[in-house]
C-alpha cells in the first residue's frame, strides 16, 4: 500500500508544476512533528589553513673552519643543548695557546712594573728619587696593567672562538635544512643549518579581502583538524597588506594548546563567520525532493498533513534554511516517509506557496 501511495504522490508532483498540497490521513502517534523555528544564521567561510612554527632559526657560523661532523638529517628531532655541528678547531686552539702565553707575559710584566713603582715611590718619599723617575715608573705600571687587560680580552675572545666550533641547539625542535656538508670549509656569517621549534605554533590562511571589514570588527573564527577536531586558538593577527594576485589578506592565529599531535606543516580548516542574519529553519530530513520540486508536509488546524512547496537555502548542523514557503511557528512532519496509505487520504487541495 505504502509503495502505491508513494508512486501516486510522485505522479502528482510530476504533473503539477506549482505547489499542490496533498491532504493525507489524520496524523497519528507514528508521525513525528517539528516546528519551524527562527534563529540567527552564521554564514561561514571555510578556508584551508597551514600550521606553522612561530620560531624559525637559521644558524650561521661565527668562526672559520672545516665541517668535521654533522650528524643530523632533515626531519630529525633535536633537544636543547645537543651538539648539531662540529668544526675542525686546531686553528682556534693554537690561537688560544698564543694569547694565554701573552697573558702570562703581561702578568709577569705587571708584577715587575708594580715592584719597580713601589721602590721608586719609597725612595721618593725620602727625597732620594726625582719626580721624573717617579712618573716614569707610574707610567710603566699603567702600561703593564693595560697590556694585561688586553691579553685577558684576547684570551676571552679565543676561548669564545673555540666554543663556536661546537654548534649546539638553543631549544627543542626539528632539523629542517642543512646548508653545508662534512668536509666543507666555512667562514664567519655563512649559514650552516635551519631549525624550527615545535612550540609555539600558529595557523595561517588567506581571507578574501571583501570579508576583511566584518572579520576585523566581529572576529568569529574556529580552527580544526581536517578530521574535524577543534583546536584552541589565541591572538588573531591580520596582515596589513593584501595579495594583489589573489585579492586576499593573510590571517594568523596562535594555537593555545596544540598538543603533540599537531606539527608544523599540517593542514587545518579555518571556519570564518563572514555574516549574520535571521533565518527560518526546519529539520533536513523533513524535506521532500522530487526532481526540481522541494516541499514539506505542513499540519493544518486538524493535524492533517498538507504538501507545500518551499524554497530552501543552506544546510547547517542537520537543519535546512527556508527562504520561502513557511512561517515561524508552523508545524511540519519531521518524517514525511511515514505518511499513511492513500486509502485514508482525502482529495488534494490547492494552496499557493507563501514567502517568508
Amino acid at each position: 500500500m505504502k509503495l502505491r501511495f508513494r508512486l501516486l504522490l510522485a505522479l502528482v508532483l510530476a504533473l503539477v508544476p506549482t505547489v499542490v498540497p496533498v491532504l493525507a490521513s489524520p496524523a497519528n502517534d507514528d508521525l513525528a512533528t517539528a516546528v519551524v523555528t527562527r534563529d540567527t544564521l552564521h554564514e561561514t567561510l571555510v578556508l584551508d589553513g597551514l600550521v606553522e612554527a612561530v620560531e624559525h632559526t637559521t644558524v650561521s657560523s661565527q668562526t672559520r673552519g672545516r665541517v668535521v661532523e654533522l650528524p643530523f638529517e632533515v626531519g630529525d628531532s633535536i633537544t636543547a643543548g645537543a651538539e648539531i655541528l662540529r668544526l675542525e678547531d686546531s686553528e682556534q686552539r693554537a690561537r688560544l695557546a698564543q694569547v694565554r702565553a701573552s697573558l702570562e707575559q703581561a702578568e709577569a710584566d705587571l708584577v715587575d712594573a708594580r715592584q719597580r713603582f713601589e721602590r721608586i715611590r719609597a725612595i721618593r718619599d725620602q727625597n732620594l728619587a726625582s719626580e721624573q723617575a717617579f712618573d716614569q715608573a707610574r707610567n710603566r705600571l699603567d702600561a703593564a696593567r693595560a697590556r694585561r687587560e688586553r691579553s685577558l680580552a684576547g684570551v676571552s675572545e679565543a676561548e669564545q672562538q673555540l666554543t663556536y666550533t661546537r654548534v649546539r641547539a638553543e631549544r627543542d625542535g626539528v632539523f629542517t635544512r642543512r646548508h653545508v656538508e662534512p668536509g666543507e670549509a666555512v667562514r664567519p656569517g655563512q649559514p650552516l643549518f635551519d631549525t624550527l621549534a615545535l612550540a609555539p605554533l600558529r595557523v595561517e590562511a588567506a581571507l578574501p579581502r571583501r570579508y576583511l571589514a566584518h572579520v576585523r570588527e566581529t572576529p568569529d573564527i574556529r580552527v580544526s583538524h581536517p578530521e574535524g577536531q577543534p583546536l584552541e586558538t589565541g591572538t588573531l593577527t591580520l596582515y596589513p597588506r593584501a595579495d594583489p594576485a589573489s585579492d586576499t589578506v593573510r590571517l594568523r592565529l596562535r594555537l593555545a594548546s596544540p598538543g603533540p599531535e599537531v606539527l608544523p606543516g599540517m593542514l587545518a580548516k579555518v571556519a570564518v563567520v563572514v555574516s549574520r542574519r535571521d533565518a527560518l529553519w526546519i529539520p533536513a530530513e523533513s524535506l521532500i525532493q522530487r526532481s526540481e520540486l522541494r516541499a514539506v508536509f505542513v499540519l493544518d488546524d486538524e493535524d492533517r498533513p498538507r504538501l507545500r512547496q518551499v524554497r530552501v537555502g543552506i544546510e547547517q548542523d542537520g537543519r535546512l534554511e527556508v527562504l520561502a514557503g513557511l512561517d515561524a511557528g508552523e508545524r511540519i512532519l519531521a518524517n514525511p516517509d511515514a505518511v499513511a496509505s492513500p486509502e485514508d487520504a482525502a482529495s488534494p487541495d490547492t494552496e499557493g506557496s507563501r514567502d517568508r
